[in-house]
Formats: C-alpha cells, sequence, structure tokens
C-alpha cells in the first residue's frame, strides 16, 4: 500500500513509482498530481498518433534532411533517432 503523502499529492501510488524510477520529488509530484487531475494527455506525445503533416513539421523544424521523400513510418523513425 503507498504512503499517504498529505493533501499535497493526489496520487500517492504513482508518485512513489516515479520517485522509485528516480524522479525527482518535485517531478514526481508534478506528474502524479496532473494525472490524478486529469491534466496529463500522454496520447499526444506518441508519434504515431500524430498525423504525417505534424510529423513533417516537426521534421523540418529540427533539422532532418530528406523528409518531403519520407513517408509516416520514415519520419517517424527520423525524429526518433535524431
Amino acid at each position: 500500500m503507498a504512503k499517504d503523502h498529505g493533501s499535497q499529492i493526489k496520487d500517492d501510488k504513482l508518485y512513489e513509482a516515479l520517485r522509485d524510477d528516480g524522479a525527482s520529488k518535485e517531478k514526481a509530484a508534478r506528474i502524479a498530481n496532473a494525472k490524478a487531475g486529469g491534466s496529463l494527455d500522454r496520447k499526444s506525445t506518441h508519434l504515431e498518433d500524430r498525423s504525417k503533416e505534424e510529423l513533417y513539421d516537426e521534421a523540418k523544424e529540427i533539422g532532418i534532411e530528406g523528409r518531403s521523400e519520407m513517408d509516416k513510418d520514415e519520419l517517424i523513425d527520423a525524429i526518433r533517432n535524431h
């Protein structure tokens, strides 16, 4: 059972898991509270969930060469490996 960290931490179990993984107290608290409050939308961070146009724009922003010839999967690989 997760320790009660007081009213400042909204998800004690997640907080402890993050701390065990090496997150700072501040970072663990922010993530745990955001998830408990429903404001942590992790899906939008998955490259596979983005459109090819969004991936292209990100590739352009970070300077990936040959991006105009890439399909969606190639853009994802290029962004991940940049």
